[in-house]
């Protein structure tokens, strides 16, 4: 069974860092949760793949950082749309 999360885990990380996908994009393209991905990469992964686990660490500190940015632009485009209608 842990082969298995090992596996998933590093899939994730790699997909990720390919991609620049956020915590959310990976769980939808992997079919889980927000919950599930985020323990994967910042507890699981430090354990199966020290040099992957940095990597993601620097991907996921710079989302926190811009999350505000893509809710804002969120937002804007929901009440721009509703304007338009």
């Amino acid at each position: 069974m842990t082969d298995h999360i090992d596996k998933r885990t590093q899939e994730i990380a790699v997909y990720m860092l390919e991609t620049g996908a956020t915590v959310r994009a990976a769980a939808a393209r992997f079919g889980i949760s927000k919950s599930t991905v985020h323990k994967d990469l910042t507890e699981r992964l430090e354990d199966v793949n020290r040099g992957l686990f940095l990597r993601v660490r620097e991907l996921l500190d710079r989302n926190k950082a811009e999350r505000h940015l893509r809710g804002g632009e969120a937002t804007r485009k929901k009440y721009r749309s509703a304007v338009d209608k």
